[in-house]
């Protein structure tokens, strides 16, 4: 399902559980009644599309989101894919990369794990801080053989920011389209002229931590944005908090989905970043990655 016209929140999780590695269960995000609120909350604010890029190995629920989607009247788009090194299964050592991409394009034609719930991106695929492990270049080639058949979007994680150059450069050696790639994270560089490396490259990039002060502050980002727009890149940049705990929902008194809209965006007004590139951050951009047809994609 393409997106639908109204605000993308580009880079989000409904549930996931990463609570056998992070030994909390406050990363076992699965509060379905309290999801469906602050969804439903989102929904009145003009937020249309939820991209959800829970993977393997994240414990996805396809069935769970699907019934958020159908509570909350927010379109969500659902992925395949493996996360980093540390949350990878056994069987990424012993599986080909043709069998890897076989699964994921089984997941975007088919349906996830069984279900009638197709895939319509891949990723977040994701490399470990400062290095991609050999487990992880195994994923990325595989995705990039599922894009290639497919057609759909590859989304990336870096842990804190690191490595994305390096992720572009892989893909360019792969021959991706870089166009239809997007790379997660980049905020928590704080580095301006890191990202804007990353946009001359014709790739998209995600401001998708927004609110996480603990990792880099909002007004950071503020001025990172505000040098990308005096410098034009204004077409391939999206916008979202990634929200994976518990804690981070408002009835635990965190800050909740709508903080991107009722604080950030007025934060992003009032350090002078104009409306027509909050448009294109919210609505524009995520729409034109994710309309482009089949057949302009696949090489």
């Amino acid at each position: 399902m393409p997106l639908v016209d109204g605000i993308t929140y580009a880079h989000e999780h409904t549930t996931i559980d990463l609570s056998s590695l992070k030994q909390t269960e406050d990363t076992n995000l699965n509060c379905f009644e309290e999801t469906i609120q602050e969804y439903q909350k989102l929904y009145k604010k003009g937020v249309r599309n939820i991209i959800d890029v829970t993977v393997r190995g994240m414990k996805r629920n396809p069935e769970y989101v699907k019934r958020v989607a159908e509570a909350s009247g927010i379109n969500i788009i659902q992925s395949t894919g493996w996360y980093q090194d540390k949350f990878l299964p056994e069987y990424i050592s012993e599986k080909t990369v043709e069998e890897l991409a076989k699964m994921m394009i089984k997941d975007i034609e088919e349906g996830i794990d069984g279900s009638s719930i197709k895939a319509e991106l891949i990723g977040e695929i994701g490399t470990s801080k400062n290095e991609m492990t050999d487990r992880e270049r195994k994923v990325f080639e595989a995705a990039v053989l599922a894009q290639k058949q497919t057609g759909v979007p590859i989304t990336t994680h870096t842990t804190l920011g690191t490595f994305g150059k390096e992720q572009v450069a892989f893909f360019k050696e792969q021959g991706a389209n870089l166009s239809r790639i997007v790379i997660g994270h980049v905020d928590l560089t704080g580095d301006t002229e890191y990202v804007l490396d990353l946009l001359r490259e014709g790739v998209y990039v995600e401001f998708d931590t927004v609110g996480k002060e603990n990792y880099m502050s909002d007004r950071t980002r503020l001025e990172m944005l505000a040098a990308i727009e005096k410098e034009g890149y204004t077409d391939r940049v999206f916008l979202s908090m990634d929200i994976t705990r518990r804690s981070h929902l408002e009835y635990r008194g965190g800050l909740g989905y709508s903080f991107l809209l009722d604080s950030f965006i007025p934060l992003l007004r009032e350090g002078g970043i104009t409306e027509q590139f909050i448009g294109k951050m919210l609505i524009n951009n995520p729409k034109e990655f994710f309309q482009a047809k089949k057949e302009e994609i696949v090489q």
